[in-house]
């Protein structure tokens, strides 16, 4: 009949097309482990968000911004030495490699939550959207947990 020659030549342009058209996104090729928000004492203004990162595609991929209703405003950041001092400095993106993975954790990148809206608390679940290169976003529940032996993050507290 008629409609099956256009169903068959519409079918055969969709499969022919680019391979792009059926990949998936940076967010769905990301998976996200261990996420947390570091629990602060109360009056601090600012915390920041951890976890791991792993690429499952072979394309690299880039987190370049994120969001969260917990702060008014959230950055990406990493540490480096200068002059024989840590700071923290605010970067444009975290690189995640193909097949590899890129660990967000005290003392390295983090993404920064900037004037909470509100103190966090113990057994709290923060809400952290990431935002990568091709616009996908993934959001995850990030629960709060204690600093307990993790390195200080010189600048946090009066950024």
């Amino acid at each position: 009949m008629f409609h099956r020659p256009l169903v068959a030549l519409t079918l055969s342009a969709l499969l022919g097309a680019s391979p792009t058209l059926w990949a998936a996104t940076a967010a769905d090729s990301v998976r996200v482990d261990d996420p947390y928000v570091r629990l602060m004492p109360p009056g601090q203004p600012n915390t920041a968000a951890f976890m791991v990162l792993e690429n499952t595609d072979g394309a690299d991929h880039a987190v370049v911004s994120a969001e969260s209703p917990a702060a008014k405003v959230v950055e990406l950041h990493t540490h480096t030495h200068e002059d024989g001092m840590m700071k923290m400095r605010q970067i444009p993106r975290i690189d995640i490699p193909g097949m590899g993975v890129t660990t967000l954790q005290p003392g390295g990148l983090h993404v920064m939550l900037i004037d909470l809206v509100a103190p966090l608390a113990a057994d709290q679940t923060v809400d952290v959207t990431l935002v990568f290169e091709d616009g996908s976003r993934k959001t995850l529940k990030a629960p709060t947990r204690r600093p307990g032996g993790q390195m200080p993050m010189p600048g946090a507290m009066g950024h």
